[in-house]
């Protein structure tokens, strides 16, 4: 997964290169505005993906949990 957002990030960092790179800014501007929309993409798809398997365990856990409880019964007696 992390493979995944780190080249996705690099995929954006390239773009963004190439759209700032138009602009006719200076090279350092370039590469800063890259790198910080770089940053800023990977930290946020990075949450993103921890959100979404924190929610896919979560929603497992639960499944399990009530799929024991009918295989075991809700009374002593069962």
């Amino acid at each position: 997964m992390n493979k995944i957002i780190l080249n996705f990030g690099l995929l954006v960092f390239f773009i963004s290169m190439i759209i700032f790179s138009q602009k006719g800014w200076m090279i350092e501007q370039v590469l800063l505005k890259s790198f910080i929309v770089f940053v800023v993409i990977t930290v946020m798809f990075s949450i993103l993906a921890i959100v979404f398997v924190k929610a896919i365990n979560k929603t497992t856990f639960e499944k399990s949990k009530n799929s024991n409880q009918n295989l075991m019964g809700s009374n002593r007696d069962e």
